[in-house]
């Protein structure tokens, strides 16, 4: 089926699919939305993408993003209108790696404090220990300015911040009593940025048939 817009498949609660709505926000894409459960994912999103993960863009070219930071470049690449991708203090390649450190052994240390009963033989407690030598290294960075490459947002902060809240959240009061204090400054602010706000929005599970959904919110044709 073509569409004229892009079509995202997401889940309002998966980091992944925070950070892909965050960019597609800032680049003022309006796409078409549907809100999946991850328990009871629909066939049209799995005949897309077998691997049957959010998010999913599905482009009107028929073309098939799969990755939640290649949804963010996708859309940034066509309309950066706050520079996420020119950093005060950074290039490109500099948030990448800073950004594929977050996705691979921070985010492998997270699901096994988060999750530990799914990994065999997994010390949650250990775990997060390990997990710190990152939040160590963000909080540093933060000692220098506002946001992790200078006095704005970049890529890094917003495809970065949506795992640092779930980490924070697994255990919140021992996090809140950690010795972070740059690193729990700039989450608070992206937790109570209107930005981030807006992405939350609840909207009700897609079924085929429904009225099509407009991402952002408000946005029309």
């Amino acid at each position: 089926m073509s569409h004229k817009i892009p079509l995202l498949y997401s889940f309002r609660r998966c980091p992944y699919a925070m950070r892909a709505r965050l960019g597609l926000q800032s680049s003022h894409q309006i796409c078409e939305l549907r809100e999946i459960v991850l328990r009871d994912k629909p066939t049209e999103m799995l005949l897309a993408s077998p691997k049957g993960t959010v998010p999913v863009l599905l482009l009107p070219n028929g073309d098939v993003i799969e990755e939640s930071l290649d949804i963010m470049l996708w859309a940034l690449n066509k309309n950066d209108p706050e520079n996420w991708l020119s950093p005060q203090t950074a290039t490109l390649e500099n948030m990448l790696d800073l950004i594929n450190r977050c996705e691979g052994e921070f985010k492998g240390h997270l699901d096994r404090y988060k999750y530990a009963p799914r990994y065999e033989g997994a010390d949650p407690i250990a775990h997060r220990t390990l997990a710190e030598n990152y939040l160590n290294e963000l909080n540093t960075m933060l000692t220098k300015s506002n946001f992790l490459f200078g006095a704005q947002r970049s890529l890094a902060d917003m495809a970065i911040a949506p795992f640092i809240r779930q980490f924070a959240n697994v255990d919140r009061t021992w996090f809140d009593q950690t010795d972070y204090p740059q690193l729990k400054n700039w989450l608070a602010d992206f937790l109570d940025s209107p930005r981030f706000k807006s992405i939350l929005t609840k909207y009700p599970v897609w079924n085929a048939g429904d009225p099509v959904t407009y991402f952002p919110e408000g946005a029309t044709l």
